[in-house]
């Protein structure tokens, strides 16, 4: 056993740290706690002495000490060796018989826990690692399980689910109610009541909504009155052929005019002449079929209730000057000009929606909020 130079404890001889306080016993073994000399028994004078038995360094067991059972003790003189002879090295007990102990009842051993840092058993009333010195911060009663002896393992904190809302919206903009979508993909619709089944312009099912991580997907799902988002004033959205947007009570499609391809004959069509003419745009009377048609020159062209080149005055629902569709390069562009109600782009394929979008579906407006 070593003694710990800094708090006193008794230590195993193969420790390096001492398990009271955790301090760095002496590589040389420093101190050691005295063996108390084994008792003799009475017997008779011994002519030669023989060498003392040495019990055998005892071996560390990774479980519970056992309960030290007291042997009886015999008492008796000491013989004293004669002058000039060598001492022996221990004094002489004569063999005494063991006495006949009962078994002790077999107790379970307590559970070891292992070191954090070097992954070292230590029993469970260690305040230090024997082989280390970490601080193994407490000893549980004998008997713990190991499950409490066993430091705490951080739990990773659950990801909080991100709350997806529809918030329909009045004409004078204040609200009307929410509905919550749920994770993963639905559809919604006249079907899907609440705030939806009041609209005779919504189908049942409308429009498809999808969650994936941090993205909110939304697509038509083959409504007849389609689906809308809201364009941010002065941020110019490509528009393609057939493309179809809304500006108050108006529903237009544009349509790009393309030159005439001769017949595989060579056989030109004959026509009006359209030079100068990027494509028109119809005001949709029907699912399919159109009214009044403008065309829709090089350098653009304004829509309006008061200003532009395509008025419509009757609209209360149009702004002054509403919208712009004007090319830029190859590509032709819708401009919202700062409207009071908004442009609104039909959707032709499924896109990505963040927090603040407006949506138009049927005769209500939605607006997206997570």
């Amino acid at each position: 056993m070593i003694i710990c130079p800094k708090c006193g404890k008794e230590n195993q001889d193969h420790y390096k740290y001492c398990l009271g306080c955790g301090a760095e016993l002496p590589k040389d073994g420093g101190a050691r706690a005295p063996v108390a000399a084994p008792p003799v028994a009475p017997a008779a004078p011994v002519v030669a002495p023989e060498p003392a038995y040495v019990p055998p360094a005892p071996i560390p067991v990774p479980v519970a000490v056992p309960v030290p059972v007291a042997a009886p003790v015999a008492t008796g003189p000491v013989v004293q060796p004669a002058y000039g002879s060598a001492p022996p090295p221990a004094a002489v007990v004569a063999p005494v018989a063991a006495p006949v102990v009962a078994p002790a009842p077999v107790v379970a051993a307590p559970a070891t826990s292992p070191c954090p840092q070097c992954g070292h058993q230590n029993a469970p009333n260690n305040l230090f690692c024997g082989s280390c010195g970490f601080r193994l911060g407490g000893a549980p009663g004998i008997g713990a399980t190991a499950a409490a002896s066993s430091p705490p393992v951080a739990t990773p904190a659950a990801t909080p689910t991100r709350t997806v809302l529809l918030t329909a919206l009045r004409a004078d903009g204040t609200e009307a109610g929410n509905y919550t979508l749920p994770p993963g993909t639905i559809s919604i619709g006249r079907e899907s009541g609440g705030i939806f089944a009041g609209d005779s312009y919504l189908s049942p099912r409308h429009a498809i909504f999808t969650q994936h991580a941090d993205r909110l997907l939304v697509r038509d799902d083959g409504s007849l009155n389609g689906v809308y988002r809201k364009l941010y004033r002065d941020v110019p959205v490509e528009i393609r052929h057939t493309d179809v947007f809304r500006i108050g009570q108006e529903i237009i499609r544009f349509e790009a005019m393309a030159a005439p391809e001769p017949t595989p004959e060579g056989v030109e069509r004959l026509g009006a002449p359209a030079k100068g003419y990027l494509g028109r745009i119809a005001l949709v009377v029907g699912r399919d079929s159109t009214g009044n048609a403008f065309p829709v020159p090089e350098n653009g062209i304004h829509l309006g209730r008061e200003r532009g080149d395509v008025l419509f005055p009757e609209d209360g629902y149009v702004s002054g000057l509403h919208c712009r569709i004007a090319p830029d390069g190859a590509a032709i562009y819708l401009t919202d000009l700062g409207s009071s109600n908004g442009t609104f782009l039909r959707l032709r394929e499924e896109i990505e929606v963040i927090n603040g979008d407006i949506l138009l579906m049927g005769q209500q407006l939605f607006r997206v909020n997570f």
